[in-house]
């Protein structure tokens, strides 16, 4: 703490040492995003958008903390605002350095009476700690986490409709999982989530296995969660536009998941054109979105959100049919209810991520926004997220398209290496990704909304394909 602090100095007068050790407690894993995104306005709007987050996000070489304060500071802002922010998030070491927090810590430490106590007052839980935690006391109210099931069944239950298989025949059909890529005579396919994929024959059959691994961030027991998530996703739903499980394997040093294999790879992959595979088409890119949309739409109407949408994770079959894959991520929500759940651990691809899922929100809006970044893919052929491009997130590239002042047109935005397509149906699809990438949630369409744009898109692609012929 600081004496010469008070709550009503302002934060432009903060020094830059106090700055700087702020910054030490905010910049890991991201915390100056909670504050971030707790910013108001005296009208009570939101300060800073995702457009801001992006931007303080994308600095190189100097601290995020530092320059949001810097920001905040050519305000009115005092030291009480922010330190008000960072007790909401529970950053009491970081609150302390300014003013003292005794006085909260020992009120939130005190037993609460379970007639009054509510909500708002418990200190929240991940998602992942309610699924493996003992059921809490009855006596005390405790937040209601919105899942079909509090705890993950008995893996042995859980596994019973699919195949179970020895980690050392995994390894055989493997080349003991050789790690060098196919093109060099080896099983790597690539990475996924979690873990890495290798490709094997079983049964004279091709099969992709992922075994997952453990990483700096996610412990044993976290691995074990995603395992069992990804296999009791698979095992309750079924659709042509996700990727269909084989088996699994849970006697080995490493948990592997057996999947039929995609032999056309991921979108992400055919779009760069990786091992000098052909470009895809519009009717190609037309056809993968909608499917994408019929996968998502059938997560989205038996109560799951995926979380982690990206054109790495939509697969391709042989006849180039799309397959959401991935399920590590995915949460079930309890059906007739609100799809919202809070969770302290922030996962998913940041280039894709929407404003609410970097507050730890888990709602099926998010995955609008992701698909929504998956479309602008498809009409670029450009990545996610670029470091050497301006803006480095192609999210953001639509502010550039829409900006008069700007020279960039969707003509210009559009895949060089795609030669078919037809101007009404590409402003279609943009126009559509835009309003999936809204920064308010309640802004987007419902998936059933974009599969219906999608297929008339797809119909008008197909008249014109089948009028051409």
């Amino acid at each position: 703490m600081n004496n010469s602090v008070t709550p009503s100095t302002y934060i432009r007068n903060l020094s830059y040492t106090l700055r700087r050790k702020l910054s030490d407690f905010l910049d890991p894993q991201d915390r100056w995003i909670d504050v971030i995104v707790s910013i108001r306005k005296p009208s009570g709007e939101l300060r800073y958008s995702q457009h801001h987050v992006r931007r303080f996000e994308g600095l190189v070489g100097e601290s995020p903390t530092v320059a949001l304060l810097a920001d905040w500071g050519t305000t009115n802002s005092t030291v009480g605002d922010l330190v008000d922010i960072l007790k909401s998030h529970k950053l009491l070491a970081a609150a302390s350095i300014l003013l003292p927090v005794e006085e909260f810590v020992s009120a939130e430490t005190q037993p609460a009476c379970p007639a009054v106590q509510t909500y708002s007052a418990l200190p929240t839980r991940r998602v992942e700690e309610m699924e493996t935690q003992p059921p809490p006391d009855s006596s005390v109210l405790q937040p209601q986490i919105l899942l079909e099931s509090s705890e993950p069944e008995h893996t042995g239950a859980l596994l019973s409709s699919f195949s179970s298989f020895l980690y050392n025949e995994l390894m055989q059909i493997t080349g003991n999982f050789d790690d060098r890529p196919i093109s060099d005579g080896g099983s790597r396919l690539g990475e996924g989530g979690f873990g890495t994929v290798y490709k094997g024959l079983l049964n004279d059959k091709p099969v992709a296995v992922k075994k997952l691994n453990p990483m700096d961030d996610v412990s044993l027991d976290e691995l074990q969660v995603q395992f069992n998530q990804e296999i009791q996703t698979l095992k309750a739903l079924k659709h042509e536009n996700l990727v269909d499980m084989v088996g699994f394997s849970s006697d080995g040093q490493h948990p592997c998941l057996v999947y039929a294999l995609m032999v056309n790879g991921s979108v992400l992959d055919r779009l760069a054109c990786l091992e000098e595979s052909r470009s895809l088409s519009w009717r190609q890119r037309c056809l993968i979105a909608e499917g994408t949309a019929r996968g998502l739409e059938y997560l989205h109407s038996n109560h799951h959100v995926h979380r982690d949408v990206k054109s790495a994770n939509i697969l391709l079959d042989e006849t180039f049919v799309a397959k959401i894959s991935d399920f590590g991520l995915t949460r079930a929500s309890a059906k007739r209810t609100s799809t919202t759940i809070m969770t302290e651990r922030i996962v998913g691809t940041r280039a894709y991520m929407a404003p609410e899922a970097l507050r730890g929100e888990i709602t099926s809006k998010s995955d609008i926004f992701s698909f929504g970044v998956v479309l602008l893919e498809i009409l670029s052929g450009l990545s996610p997220a670029d470091e050497k491009r301006e803006p480095q997130f192609l999210m953001e590239v639509r502010y550039d398209i829409d900006d008069e002042d700007e020279e960039l047109t969707l003509e210009d935005f559009l895949d060089k290496k795609m030669s078919d397509w037809e101007l009404s149906q590409v402003e279609s699809v943009y126009s559509l990704a835009c309003n999936c990438l809204h920064d308010r949630k309640n802004r987007r369409p419902v998936v059933k909304e974009v599969l219906l744009e999608l297929k008339g898109v797809v119909k008008c692609m197909l008249l014109d394909f089948t009028a051409q012929e």
